[in-house]
């Protein structure tokens, strides 16, 4: 299923700082998929931000919170892992900084099988406590088992950090740096080294890549190096990039902004540096809201928000600008849009991608999306349908566009074919939304 629009509505009400909105919509989705990672890090987040929006109450959370708590560690000991998640959720939502009960629920999401929920959950924990070994190491392996085996190094650098006769943490990236490096190996001996780059920037983003896995002394003395060549070289954009990879790496944002425009003004056609500058852009907006946040100017904060969701429209546009003929590009513009309720702007870019075989199903569902938002159900109905044809059985995407249609239905007053639809969900999925009450009420 395609939780993308939910996703936005979650995040629009967290942005708007309708916390209990927010919660309750991210936790119907995880009802509805557990393993949904950007919803348990959404609601991470949403509780975290009401957590520090009240204050006092300690004791009174931590009495509603200790039935729930209970049920959890009993729930854990009985190894019915699903069931210690959703009690541990409720005891959350009144305690939601318990680093012990935040490592438990990981702990728990991990041994059932979802592990983009345990990875949101220990990177979270990382956040809320930066020096504890047990969350790094836990978001360290949690990265590795999803599929980003850099992430993973740089949480086992920051055990280390922590405790530097950490063993596991040693041990893990080690093996991390080893396998990576085997990988590269392998790959040069396939493609013979420089022909898996086409020019000298590729070259420099892959030098500058292998040099990630580095502890935070070892950055401020590449930076110093950096810096010094910097001197004698200071209309080097290469030389700027590098220097603005480290600045990132040490988490520094703003600094690594400054040199990667640098170097833009250099490399003006460089849909690489660009795209940099982007991220960093919006790395340094996130940064500056979270700094208003925890000084509790609130009205700074969502001053900074809105600037950064222009901001991305606005850089997704450059994004499409040096590359018009990526279809996937227009897509993430489109969901932009769609975000910031421009229904026409993102109804072009669809169009315009829609014939792109690899995003062609998800770009007839968002045009259907965008056609039942103005209310044009016709065209709403055809592109749902077109979409329907793409679908894979009765997946949640085919859940979502019978569900979409049924409400299409509804709207219209054809009562037997919104039951159609429905009863098509029913049959497979009796739990999928409302779905039951919607064959209750047209029986």
């Amino acid at each position: 299923m395609d939780f993308s629009k939910h996703i936005q509505k979650a995040d629009e009400a967290l942005r708007r700082r309708n916390y209990d909105f927010a919660i309750e919509l991210f936790r119907q989705l995880l009802d509805l998929n557990p393993d949904l990672g950007e919803a348990r890090a959404g609601l991470r987040q949403a509780l975290h931000k009401r957590h520090q929006s009240k204050k006092g109450g300690k004791f009174l959370r931590a009495m509603s919170g200790a039935l729930p708590l209970s049920k959890a560690k009993t729930m854990h000991k009985l190894g019915k892992h699903e069931a210690c998640a959703r009690a541990l959720e409720d005891y959350l939502g009144s305690n939601p900084v318990d680093v012990e009960a935040n490592l438990l629920l990981g702990s728990s999401l991990e041994e059932a099988g979802h592990f983009h929920s345990a990875r949101a959950v220990y990177e979270f924990v990382a956040e809320i406590a930066p020096k504890n070994p047990e969350g790094l190491k836990s978001a360290g392996a949690m990265m590795q088992r999803t599929g980003d085996p850099l992430r993973a190094l740089e949480y086992y650098e920051r055990a280390l950090e922590a405790d530097p006769r950490d063993q596991e943490a040693l041990k893990a990236r080690k093996n991390l740096a080893a396998e990576t490096a085997l990988t590269q190996s392998a790959a040069d001996k396939i493609q013979h080294s420089r022909e898996l780059i086409k020019d000298k920037e590729g070259a420099q983003s892959l030098e500058r890549k292998q040099r990630l896995h580095r502890s935070e002394d070892e950055l401020h003395g590449d930076l110093e190096r950096l810096e010094g060549r910097f001197a004698e070289a200071p209309s080097d954009p290469e030389l700027m990039l590098e220097i603005a990879d480290v600045h990132e790496r040490l988490k520094d944002p703003e600094a690594a902004l400054e040199f990667a425009e640098r170097a833009l003004q250099y490399k003006k056609d460089s849909f690489d540096v660009a795209s940099k500058v982007g991220d960093l852009r919006a790395k340094s907006l996130k940064k500056q809201i979270a700094r208003a946040d925890k000084d509790g100017d609130t009205k700074k904060a969502s001053e900074l928000e809105e600037e950064l969701f222009r901001f991305e429209i606005e850089d997704f546009r450059r994004r499409v600008d040096l590359r018009p003929g990526d279809g996937h590009l227009r897509l993430k513009l489109a969901r932009r849009l769609m975000r910031a309720g421009d229904t026409d702007g993102a109804l072009a870019e669809l169009q315009r991608c829609q014939n792109e075989p690899r995003i062609r199903q998800d770009a007839l569902f968002h045009m259907a999306q965008c056609f039942h938002e103005k209310g044009i159900f016709d065209l709403a109905k055809k592109e749902y349908e077109h979409a329907l044809e793409g679908a894979n059985g009765m997946s949640d995407r085919a859940k979502e566009i019978l569900y979409s249609l049924g409400e299409i239905a509804e709207t219209r007053g054809e009562r037997e074919d919104a039951r159609t639809y429905y009863i098509r969900i029913y049959e497979v999925d009796i739990a999928y939304r409302d779905v039951a009450n919607k064959m209750a009420e047209l029986s």
